[in-house]
């Protein structure tokens, strides 16, 4: 929590919103983690149905062709649940990688 007179301006208003947004993007990555995995192409659907992202997931084609990687991030909430699911809809390859920071 911050605490800060209403009355505020200026040099000092504008470092005050800048510490502001770096602790909300700090705050948001806590409860999130950033997961890439590999796919069929045919399962490709299933699997992004699953992870919805930000926005949506990305999904860009392998060097192996009818393979893509699927990048995403989930709640950390939801992880073994999803990944279980991902698992099941033909996933491989699965990483899960911390996020330091989300500007949203």
């Amino acid at each position: 929590m911050v605490v800060a007179r209403r009355e505020i301006d200026g040099p000092v208003k504008e470092i005050l919103s800048r510490l502001l947004f770096r602790v909300r993007s700090v705050n948001a990555a806590r409860d999130n983690k950033y997961i890439l995995l590999n796919a069929p192409n045919h399962k490709i659907a299933e699997i992004r149905n699953l992870l919805p992202g930000m926005k949506s997931p990305t999904v860009m084609p392998l060097a192996i062709s009818g393979w893509s990687s699927v990048h995403s991030v989930i709640s950390e909430h939801d992880f073994w649940n999803v990944v279980e699911q991902l698992k099941a809809a033909g996933a491989e390859g699965i990483l899960v990688l911390s996020i330091d920071q989300m500007i949203l």
